[in-house]
């Protein structure tokens, strides 16, 4: 069998953070829910059994941690900023999907949350 694809997922990681246009947003903050699905080269891995040859979820952890705690206006900055960070650090990703949710935003709605999902190729010949 041939690897066509694979992935490295973070799902639902929870960040009390400060992002947001009203003052209160910025000043209590809010929860969000990040996921990621990160594309990345995993053949070796799978044969070596060596964390140095896939991608380091918890490197990427840190990396959304450190993005999270530096306050925007929009989600859209968040997760631009997010995307550019890991691509800039693993050059080898060949795609990124990121969803980056507000829960319970202020809004005047009964919702469990409003968001930006984004979706990323590492494409050479773009």
């Amino acid at each position: 069998m041939k690897l066509i694809e694979g992935y490295v997922i973070l799902k639902d990681v929870r960040f009390h953070a400060f992002h947001g246009v009203m003052p209160q947003e910025t000043k209590v903050g809010a929860d969000f829910l990040v996921n990621l699905r990160i594309g990345y080269p995993l053949g070796t891995a799978m044969e070596s059994d060596e964390v140095g040859d896939t991608l380091n979820y918890a490197e990427v952890y840190a990396l959304v941690a450190q993005e999270m705690k530096q306050p925007s206006k929009l989600l859209e900055h968040v997760a631009g900023r997010i995307v550019k960070t890991i691509s800039k650090n693993f050059p080898l990703v060949t795609s990124i999907d990121l969803t980056l949710m507000k829960q319970n935003p202020p809004m005047g709605a009964d919702a469990e949350g409003a968001g930006v999902e984004i979706h990323l190729i590492n494409d050479k010949r773009l």
